[in-house]
């Protein structure tokens, strides 16, 4: 006769440890923690984009109802609004992607953009911003976009992206601007003046590097240089 199957329904095998409490507290803890920042961060776009248009498509969907109270009443509900206007805003988000590639489109941005840098803090703002997203997405002259610096000492290395080569005042030794993201919200980070030679350049892209940055390191290429390149004596 064959032994009765084991009513035991735990996939422990014997001579094998059973895992402690500890143990399957922290891999459910980082199973769980990823959907968690996914969830968090789309509701905080979700919820900023249905702010946005809320106080347009909020008037409109009230008259509505008032017109039609006995069809249309159901256009009040707040899970109406939040969907409407959460449409209405990714609508006008593409709709400015399209008349960005039109002539009357980027018309309109050049105007935009001049009555901005006639507001003092705002042109700041804006034209920092805009100039550092044109830099990112454009190739580098001269050197790599995406390099090593020796942060925060020379022990340990940050990604950084060249934003621009400068000269050193009375030396005219080259100095490279580098913006050090922060993890995992790369809009946030320190601006570097380091030598040029001081720099480990990589032939990583940008979409790599924030990769990289956004998910802690986890998602990387299998090589990456660590050292600056030795200088050329000859």
């Amino acid at each position: 006769m064959q032994p009765a199957p084991s009513l035991d329904p735990s996939p422990h095998k014997p001579g094998l440890p059973k895992p402690s409490l500890q143990k399957l507290f922290l891999t459910g803890l980082l199973t769980l923690l990823p959907i968690w920042l996914t969830w968090v961060v789309v509701k905080f776009v979700f919820v900023m984009l249905s702010d946005i248009s809320q106080p347009f498509i909020g008037p409109v969907l009230q008259n509505l109802a008032s017109s039609y109270p006995q069809s249309l009443a159901w256009l009040v509900q707040p899970w109406v609004k939040t969907v409407l206007a959460l449409l209405a805003t990714v609508a006008v988000i593409l709709f400015s992607g399209v008349m960005a590639r039109r002539v009357f489109g980027q018309r309109m941005l050049r105007w935009f953009e001049a009555l901005i840098e006639r507001i003092p803090l705002a042109s700041t703002i804006y034209g920092s911003a805009r100039k550092l997203l044109d830099i990112l997405q454009t190739k580098p002259d001269g050197t790599q976009r995406v390099v090593l610096v020796d942060f925060p000492h020379t022990e340990m290395k940050s990604i950084g992206f060249v934003t621009r080569v400068i000269r050193e005042q009375g030396t005219g030794r080259e100095l490279a601007a580098v913006y050090v993201p922060t993890t995992p919200n790369p809009t946030s980070g320190y601006l570097e003046i380091v030598p040029v030679e001081k720099i480990t350049p990589t032939d990583w892209s940008v979409d790599q590097a924030m990769s990289f940055i956004i998910s802690g390191g986890a998602v990387a290429p299998d090589t990456i240089p660590f050292s600056p390149p030795r200088p050329d004596n000859t």
